[in-house]
């Protein structure tokens, strides 16, 4: 029985709609079995959950499997009438599995992306991480300042916010360029997506890094691996949540003295603990 209307299957319908179930789940497990495989899951969940991903597509795949030998057995019985026990549904009989198949077809026609700086405008860069995060408590004293990656040094920033400590420290860090409109022409923000559970609450930071010339040689969503040094500027934007400020605040900046191109690493996401 449907709550939107009640529909007339005839018995070769209700016969084949368990196949559709059938194929939904096997088409999800396949799909997740796939994402594993290829490595594409570190673009959608953080690793923390690659074992539980793996584990739900191979049961899926099983549970099909055990679902089409029960369907096969059903459909060789004779005197079969194509009955079916009616239930309650919210969609008319077969439309939830189909649209799980078409979902499924989706994720493996369009592959995931990688977020962009359109993307880290919208959702907001800053040196901070959320209060809730334990990646302070993780932070390690020990780290070479020129051994620190991108995260770390927001790590860092978080445990330690006074700029002038990290004045002279050397910096080799990589991350996607973001052309902020609240930085002047020779600044360009470095930043990376960090992923808490999933790409869904992932969130931009990044660092400002000061420029020898104009930033247009260097288009958004380039990756550039940065060699400089960390300096303090006094700037009208508040690095820490990179909103404008009423008066100029001195904030920690990296001051490049080497910039090189490098392709998009196959990790590009930094994660939290």
């Amino acid at each position: 029985m449907n709550v939107l209307s009640k529909f007339k299957l005839t018995p070769k319908l209700k016969l084949f709609l368990p196949g559709l179930d059938i194929l939904a789940i096997l088409a999800w497990g396949i799909l997740l079995f796939k994402y594993w495989v290829t490595g594409q899951l570190k673009l959608l969940i953080h690793p923390n959950y690659n074992l539980l991903v793996l584990a739900t597509g191979i049961l899926l795949i099983i549970l099909a499997g055990v679902k089409a030998w029960l369907w096969v057995q059903t459909l060789r019985k004779k005197g079969n009438n194509g009955e079916t026990v009616e239930h309650i549904t919210i969609f008319p009989p077969g439309w939830g599995s189909s649209f799980l198949i078409i979902s499924a077809i989706a994720g493996f026609i369009i592959p995931p992306t990688i977020f962009d700086s359109q993307m880290a405008l919208q959702r907001g860069i800053s040196e901070s991480l959320p209060i809730t995060q334990s990646e302070i408590q993780s932070f390690a004293l020990n780290i070479k300042p020129e051994e620190r990656s991108l995260i770390d040094w927001i790590r860092t920033l978080n445990a330690y916010p006074e700029p002038d400590a990290y004045q002279g420290q050397k910096a080799n860090v990589t991350g996607f360029v973001v052309h902020s409109p609240l930085l002047p022409e020779d600044y360009i923000l470095l930043s990376r997506f960090i992923i808490t559970c999933c790409a869904v609450d992932a969130y931009p930071v990044g660092l400002p890094v000061k420029l020898e010339r104009d930033r247009s040689s260097y288009p958004p969503d380039t990756w550039l691996q940065i060699e400089g040094e960390m300096m303090t500027e006094t700037l009208t934007i508040d690095t820490q949540t990179m909103q404008q400020t009423p008066t100029q605040k001195r904030q920690l900046v990296l001051s490049a003295n080497s910039i090189t191109t490098i392709p998009t690493p196959n990790d590009p996401y930094g994660y939290s603990n």
